[in-house]
């Protein structure tokens, strides 16, 4: 099987890949420093976390996208087109997750910064004895119980 649409493929998925992935970088710094302003006290701090995560972003999706770009079939166009959609499609699942993952680090990070400025908790006003056991019973009886 002769594999003419190889060297197609793989100009349209490295086209594709870069594409998208500088499409969501662009993206995702764009409304994320909305997000990490918010996370973080310090706007300079935010910012510069943005500017890591999308340098992170390049290298670790073009690095993934460019890893998976090899395949060994292709020898009709309904074939280039299936490989194609396959790996475009594993690309996407894999942006997706990271982003997701993300998106998941921030949130718990932001609800620990939340957590610590809260006012601590009101103190108890009285204390109440448990009711007394009843004869040869391990536990406590309650009424109604």
């Amino acid at each position: 099987m002769k594999d003419n649409y190889l060297v197609p493929i793989y100009l349209a998925y490295s086209a594709s890949a870069i594409g998208l992935t500088v499409w969501l970088a662009r993206s995702l710094f764009r409304d994320g420093a909305v997000f990490l302003a918010d996370v973080f006290d310090q706007p300079e701090i935010g910012q510069a976390v943005n500017r890591l995560l999308v340098t992170g972003f390049y290298m670790l999706n073009l690095g993934y996208a460019f890893a998976i770009l090899k395949t060994n079939r292709a020898g009709t166009a309904t074939d280039a087109f299936e490989v194609l959609a396959a790996k475009l499609g594993i690309l996407l699942l894999s942006l997706a997750l990271i982003h997701f993952v993300n998106l998941f680090v921030f949130t718990r990070i932001r609800r620990h910064r939340e957590m610590a400025s809260l006012e601590p908790p009101v103190a108890p006003q009285r204390w109440v004895a448990p009711p007394p056991a009843a004869p040869g019973a391990a536990f406590p009886t309650y009424p109604g119980r």
